[in-house]
């Protein structure tokens, strides 16, 4: 879900920060199924071509191409992009990041009591809503255009969803596991060992290890798991090759990077590069 925004995880390749709205697009001609996907940041997925079926506990959702489908932070989907009828699956994403949720919620908030998004929400945009969407998606896109007319632009998007019913709310906190996700997604390629991480993070090393543990996790697996969404990304929004790609993610070889992904999302990184 352009660069990472295929993960729906790491940050896409915009002009957006962690704490703000980013932009990246995905474009393959393959079909392909990623398993267990977690959304990291509330995301906006318009699918312009072909069609991305989510599969949840509550059973499959279509999104033909046309629709929008919201993803709430924190979900946790097996997504299947495929690109018939079109011959390739095509589809912008907007992720919202803390800080473009809380200006929303300081301007806005109290106009729309609504509970926060809880798994997705489709909907067809009309119009005005297709429109919003396109002068969002070209100004975060645009290196030459203010941060506050950046800053409008998804404001704007977000005032459309909350009048349609569906409000996104900030974090009341960032948890350990995302402090290490935006320190390790500022340079996938950085030689993150559990030290170098423990003292970017001004904390020893068992305290990192007893922090993430708390969540269930370990930092060797959740730097691995990043730097895989990055990789994603890359394949689905770039035509860089594997190579570079598996450079970029902190792996010293083609084919490490190769069974580490095949590994992850059961299909190799060549898939996406097919036709």
């Amino acid at each position: 879900m352009a660069g990472p925004a295929g993960g729906l995880s790491g940050p896409p390749s915009s002009m957006g920060t962690f704490d703000d709205a980013a932009s990246g697009s995905i474009s393959v001609r393959a079909l392909h199924r990623i398993r267990s996907l977690t959304v990291r940041d509330d995301a906006l997925v318009w699918v312009r071509k072909g069609c991305k079926t989510l599969l949840g506990a509550d059973g499959p959702r279509e999104i033909p191409a046309g629709q929008v489908v919201l993803l709430a932070r924190g979900s946790c989907w097996d997504v299947i992009n495929d690109p018939r009828p079109d011959g390739c699956y095509e589809a912008h994403i907007l992720q919202f990041g803390d800080a473009a949720l809380s200006r929303f919620a300081a301007r806005h908030g109290g106009d729309f009591p609504l509970a926060p998004l809880q798994g997705c929400h489709v909907l067809t945009p009309d119009g005005g809503l297709t429109e919003c969407l396109e002068r969002a998606l070209a100004g975060l896109a645009r290196p030459g255009l203010s941060e506050g007319l950046r800053q409008h632009r998804v404001e704007e998007v977000l005032l459309m969803l909350a009048e349609a019913g569906c409000v996104l709310h900030a974090r009341e906190e960032v948890d350990w596991p995302e402090q290490v996700r935006r320190l390790v997604l500022g340079r996938p390629h950085a030689d993150w060992s559990v030290e170098a991480v423990a003292a970017a993070c001004r904390v020893s090393v068992s305290t990192l290890r007893r922090r993430l543990a708390a969540h269930g996790l370990a930092c060797a697996g959740l730097v691995r798991e990043l730097r895989l969404e990055v990789g994603l990304g890359l394949l689905q929004g770039t035509g860089l090759p594997v190579g570079e790609i598996a450079a970029r993610c902190g792996y010293d070889s083609h084919s490490r990077f190769t069974a580490a992904f095949r590994s992850r999302f059961g299909f190799p990184p060549s898939r996406l590069r097919e036709g």
